[in-house]
């Protein structure tokens, strides 16, 4: 994925947070305490939606809201 796509719903939720760490905040916000899950490299982010019962446009929104800014500055 790069620095400026929006994840795609059947990218995996370890994959999005390994790459995007920024969406942490976005995914706790909506209760989906993926972070550090063993189930996460498994489940796609439409897999957390419907198993979490969360919309998954809202949770898409949110996300793509985050993913526009530039990427936080590691110091």
């Amino acid at each position: 994925m790069t620095r400026h796509a929006l994840p795609d719903p059947d990218l995996s939720l370890d994959d999005l947070i390994r790459d995007r760490p920024e969406v942490v905040p976005v995914l706790l916000r909506f209760e989906l305490l993926c972070v550090g899950c063993l189930v996460a490299p498994f489940h796609t982010l439409a897999d957390a939606c419907a198993e979490h019962d969360v919309e998954e446009e809202v949770l898409m929104a949110a996300l793509a809201d985050v993913l526009s800014r530039p990427p936080p500055v590691l110091r």
